[in-house]
């Protein structure tokens, strides 16, 4: 550990082979440089250094900005940048022993732009220790260190206040400021998604009715004005000059548009959807900002649910009577017809009754294993039949099918908060074995990246799961689907497949006991408002005891995700059958396209993970991605190499799912893969 705080390890030869310096997070200290393309990461707060929520960076256009993390390097997202775009070389960021911090050419040495420059640096031997930090509010600040053990401020960017920091705020709220300190407050009718933290964000507090592709809306919702919101959301979907009365009219009419910005200097209307980012109010000392009328569509709480139709209906005319002739043969066609009727009615009914007796057995013999100490185990809510019956209006609406049953929307607490309820529909002892298996395996789990079980239902022989409810469905529908009215970019794929398994990774050594999820594909990744990857179905999910690694199960995964092992009979699965599923679906997130595909323009293309392979080790990893560019070939590579270990035939050369977070974040360096599987070769 060197007295600069640089901390160096040696080789025998005294040569460094590694050194802190070159892997700076959120500090920089005297002596050390943020190099082009490395970026800060500030802490979550001042006792916690996890990530935290804004990133600094050293971009390659010469561009040193400021961003929230989980954004792109657009203008829209920074918030403060140093304006020193280069026209081809490299530079870097560095601050010196004195207090010196200069934005430098790498080629020459050669100073861009000088940030700060400490004049009171003493001459009189005295030492002091100069550290540059983005903060955990976003404010990149320079510290002096005394010998004494005082420090103190010697300055900040950006220079405005708290509510000028991007992501200050989370979703649907706005920065304003309480005397001197800043506050977050949540737009009308939108209530805080953590009560204890105003900073992360709000949601609806009212219903979201489904508009059913029609165009107005104006039935269920009303516009709500709020004066002087500083424009600060993404890119409107529709602008265009209009009277101020229009616009806000205009947004009530369409059913796509949740929220709209009306800038009376240009008279112009701006479509929003929702979530919105980076509001705030104007504070006092700040003159001369575009400001914009914010008209909000909230729900019409008046709305009258009942028919309102008070005309009676007009009775039907009585149907004209029916001629019959009385022969022969209308009497003998009469006679068969009901015995054979009657012959299927008993059997039908005595078939039923059978059946019914089998099913009851069955149950009470599984009634006779007791609960497996559920309720010991778990403190979720239980529901009743009737409960969740009202709550998803009679089961009306489908949203799709997990392993064992159909899932269907529903709303508690008036519609206020939406839930998913997945109903069980197989036999008696599959269900309940599918019923135990989910909530033994995420009943007592909470992660970011995991659908969170909000409850259950064991009544009688009907088995029901409560679930938060995900908006904006499935990853499937969003990489595959033909209609998917948002593919996302290269960032924010990368951005889902790390989130996938960071969720993972926790069933995997973060939960008290290991969970092997078994299922690990598009289809059971789920999507929440603000598009987190969020795993779900856990039907098929298999335990271990906290000093296992291996188990055999008679549960299988789907076709096409499923690891070489599971073809093999009698054979324990560990943990790296999820590493392979999430290998596949890595590269179909990657490529927008399924891992087995028939019609496509080259045979050798069918088989996704064959293809990739052969693409890496030709060097033509652009042949993955013909209808995407995709500028950094740097990270393309590492995250195909990831994908080519997760595949690997031989569990024993799969990587742990920590080692592949690690790999996707760029901390650890990614080896050449082998190839996947002998049949390929």
């Amino acid at each position: 550990m060197l007295d600069s705080g640089n901390f160096v390890l040696y080789n025998n030869n005294s040569s460094i082979i590694w050194q802190s310096f070159d892997y700076p997070t959120d500090t920089l200290l005297g002596g050390q440089s943020l190099p082009n393309g490395h970026q800060l990461v500030s802490a979550s707060s001042n006792n916690s250094h996890s990530t935290g929520r804004y990133r600094f960076k050293m971009q390659d256009d010469g561009n040193l900005v400021m961003y929230p993390v989980s954004t792109t390097d657009t203008a829209l997202d920074a918030y403060w940048a140093s304006s020193t775009t280069n026209s081809g070389f490299k530079t870097n960021l560095y601050l010196n022993q004195t207090g010196l911090l200069q934005i430098l050419n790498d080629s020459d040495g050669s100073i861009m732009k000088t940030l700060y420059h400490d004049s009171s640096f003493p001459n009189d031997g005295n030492r002091i220790i100069y550290r540059s930090t983005l903060d955990f509010d976003g404010f990149f600040r320079l510290y002096k260190h005394f010998d004494n053990g005082s420090f103190q401020k010697a300055h900040h960017w950006p220079d405005e206040n708290a509510c000028a920091v991007k992501g200050f705020c989370g979703f649907n709220s706005y920065c304003t400021f309480n005397d001197t300190q800043p506050l977050c407050t949540c737009l009308p009718d939108f209530e805080l998604i953590y009560p204890t933290d105003s900073t992360r964000g709000c949601k609806r507090s009212f219903q979201n009715e489904d508009c059913n592709g029609q165009k107005d809306s104006a039935t269920f919702y009303d516009m709500k004005p709020m004066e002087d919101t500083f424009v600060g959301t993404d890119n409107p979907y529709f602008k265009a000059k209009m009277p101020k009365e229009d616009c806000s009219s205009a947004c009530l009419a369409d059913c796509s548009c949740e929220a709209v910005f009306y800038d009376d200097t240009e008279e112009s209307c701006m479509k929003q959807r929702l979530p919105l980012r980076y509001l705030r109010r104007p504070g006092q000392d700040e003159f001369g900002v575009n400001q914009a009328l914010l008209f909000l569509k909230v729900g019409n709480r008046s709305l009258n649910n009942g028919t309102g139709n008070d005309n009676p209906v007009p009775e039907q005319p009585s149907p004209t009577p029916i001629k019959t002739t009385r022969n022969k043969a209308t009497v003998q066609i009469v006679v068969i017809t009901s015995v054979f009727s009657l012959l299927l009615c008993s059997t039908i009914v005595i078939s039923s009754h059978y059946m019914y007796k089998i099913r009851i057995l069955s149950y009470e013999r599984l009634m006779e294993m007791g609960n497996w100490g559920l309720s010991e185990e778990l403190t979720l809510k239980r529901f009743s039949y009737s409960e969740l019956k009202r709550a998803t209006n009679n089961f009306k609406q489908k949203l799709g099918r997990g392993s064992f049953g159909a899932v269907y929307k529903g709303g508690l607490n008036k519609g206020r908060r939406l839930i998913a309820v997945k109903r069980l529909e197989k036999l008696v002892e599959e269900g309940e074995r599918e019923f135990q298996a989910e909530m033994r395996a995420i009943g007592k789990t909470h992660h970011r990246n995991l659908v969170r079980l909000l409850g259950f239902c064991a009544e009688g022989s009907k088995r029901l799961l409560v679930y938060e409810y995900m908006p904006n469905g499935s990853l499937e529908n969003l990489i595959f689907g033909a209609q998917s009215q948002r593919r996302p970019g290269w960032d924010e794929r990368v951005r889902i497949a790390l989130e996938i398994a960071k969720g993972i990774l926790y069933l995997h050594e973060e939960c008290e006991a290991p969970i092997i999820h078994c299922d690990i594909k598009p289809q059971n990744i789920l999507m929440d408002e603000f598009w987190t990857a969020k795993i779900s179905d856990f039907g098929l999910a298999k335990l271990l005891m906290p000093d296992q690694t291996r188990t055999i199960t008679g549960a299988r995964g789907t076709r096409g995700y499923v690891a070489p092992e599971w073809d093999k009979l009698n054979i324990p699965i560990s943990v790296k059958v999820d590493v392979y599923s999430y290998g596949i679906v890595l590269l179909e997130i990657l490529c927008c396209r399924r891992n087995i595909e028939v019609h496509v323009s080259e045979p050798e293309a069918a088989l996704l993970s064959n293809w990739a392979y052969k693409c890496f080790v030709s060097g033509q990893l652009n042949k993955l991605f013909l209808w995407e560019s995709v500028d950094n070939k740097t990270s393309v590579e590492n995250i195909v190499k990831v994908a080519l270990w997760c595949i690997q035939d031989e569990p024993f050369l799969r990587p742990t799912m920590k080692s592949v977070v690690l790999m996707l974040e760029g901390i650890t360096d990614i080896a050449i893969p082998p190839c996947p599987n002998s049949s390929y070769v």
